[in-house]
């Protein structure tokens, strides 16, 4: 088991790569093409037209930023949030849990992006580089374990 511990960083960057690919891919029509259709088929769903932009610029500017491995957390609760919202309004997964091929993919996608706001980036990220051991170091000290 400790070898597998030892993929743990690469792990990360590979969900949060795929993740932030899937994200752009999605986002960027939202926002730069066909955003006229797109605001229809939102209000078709129960929504304000205007929310196409909300979701372009959380799919979009999250995605990007999950790749990168920059403030991996907020743009992964973002991500998860908007997901629990189209799978509860959207997708019926309450009002109709045994039809998963309805809820598959904003299921996968809310829990990738759970996992990486519970988890943070990894080793191999921006977050890293810059915060380092720095978000460590506290929950060390209010354990007792870094005492000077």
């Amino acid at each position: 088991m400790q070898g597998l511990e030892k993929l743990k960083p690469l792990a990360l960057l590979l969900l949060r790569v795929a993740l932030g690919v899937i994200l752009v891919f999605h986002g960027y029509p939202k926002l730069f093409t066909h955003t006229h259709e797109a605001m229809q088929g939102f209000e078709h769903m129960g929504f304000p037209g205007y929310f196409v932009y909300i979701a372009g610029v959380i799919e979009f500017f999250g995605g990007s930023l999950l790749i990168l491995g920059l403030f991996t957390r907020i743009a992964g609760l973002l991500v998860a949030g908007e997901m629990a919202v189209a799978l509860v309004k959207v997708h019926g997964v309450l009002s109709n849990p045994a039809k998963v091929d309805n809820y598959q993919f904003p299921l996968a996608v809310f829990v990738g992006a759970f996992t990486l706001a519970a988890l943070g980036a990894g080793l191999i990220s921006i977050d890293q580089a810059i915060y380092g051991d720095r978000r460590g170091s506290f929950s060390r000290r209010a354990k007792g374990k870094d005492r000077d």
